[in-house]
């Protein structure tokens, strides 16, 4: 493997196995369960964190000029937040073994997470033009982050802190869904190796329902809005299912698993703050969906590793 040849989408399969552990938890909480399933994925979330982020910053120090050619690239740009939103993810998996280390990473992917949103809202809005073509989900990604830090500061003690990002996650979603609805219905379909990245729709609502609800401490009408919206994207996804299921593979495919994965957390979450068994079994329905699609990109993932087609392209 050339280490120039990492990208930052990479990032994303931490994203998506940090949520599938989380996902897990919660639902072995939902069926009271032990939490084996979950301990399992903590270990390989873990193991494949430190692989990408090692390999990462071996390409920072050895590959300048590559990292900085992915961040002048006007689609790659957006994926640059996934590194700090990989980190607050893992403390949030972290917090209930080990809630010191939970909090020495969020004190450390907090102010990368503000740096790193400035510096692409900054590249967004600068002196270089995007087209449409440039938009795509993904945009989300910055915005989907910011939300994530509420999740994870409430319980570490900084509600404050939480109100700010998701604030600020919750208006650039507002902004965002309106450019990348547009761009999605009056221009051109995105490509093929990015069509997976409409999953990414369902993130946002799910994350901000888990925001709000740790923020406001009830479930109140808007989070009931927020999660509801969450479903309609899930639907909205689902009928382009068959169309995703036949592209050929590529990271991008792993835009499928967190999304996935919040909602799921998010429905466990409304069922026990509820008692709604409805909301428990759709939350069970996800998990299973979940489980098979990270089977699958976990298999992918391997057989295009072992060809050496993972980085092609």
């Amino acid at each position: 493997m050339v280490l120039a040849q990492v990208p930052v989408t990479l990032f994303t399969v931490v994203m998506g196995l940090c949520g599938f552990t989380l996902a897990l938890r919660a639902g072995e909480a939902a069926a009271g369960l032990a939490h084996l399933a979950s301990g399992a994925a903590h270990v390989l979330t873990l193991a494949v964190f430190a692989g990408v982020a090692l390999a990462y910053l071996a390409k920072v120090l050895r590959h300048p000029q590559a990292v900085a050619e992915e961040w002048r690239h006007p689609v790659s740009l957006a994926f640059f937040p996934a590194i700090s939103i990989s980190l607050v993810l893992f403390s949030l998996v972290m917090l209930e073994v080990m809630p010191g280390v939970a909090r020495g990473l969020f004190m450390v992917a907090v102010p990368m997470q503000l740096v790193l949103t400035l510096a692409v809202v900054s590249g967004w809005i600068g002196s270089r033009a995007f087209e449409h073509g440039h938009l795509t989900p993904a945009w989300f990604i910055p915005a989907v982050g910011n939300v994530i830090v509420a999740i994870a500061g409430v319980p570490l003690g900084f509600v404050e802190l939480g109100w700010f990002f998701a604030s600020v996650g919750l208006i650039f979603w507002v902004v965002l869904l309106a450019l990348v609805m547009n761009r999605l219905i009056f221009h051109d379909p995105l490509p093929e190796r990015l069509q997976p990245t409409l999953v990414i729709l369902v993130a946002p609502p799910s994350v901000g329902y888990l925001a709000w609800v740790a923020l406001v401490g009830d479930v109140d009408a808007f989070a009931r809005v927020l999660l509801n919206i969450a479903y309609l994207f899930v639907l909205i996804v689902a009928v382009q299912v068959p169309r995703l299921a036949a592209l050929p593979f590529s990271l991008s495919h792993w835009a499928l698993s967190f999304p996935l994965a919040a909602v799921t957390v998010a429905s466990f979450a409304h069922a026990a703050a509820l008692g709604s068994a409805g909301h428990a079994v759709i939350g069970f329905g996800l998990l299973a969906v979940l489980v098979a699609i990270i089977a699958g990109l976990i298999w992918r993932t391997g057989r295009a590793l072992a060809l050496g087609h993972l980085f092609a392209g």
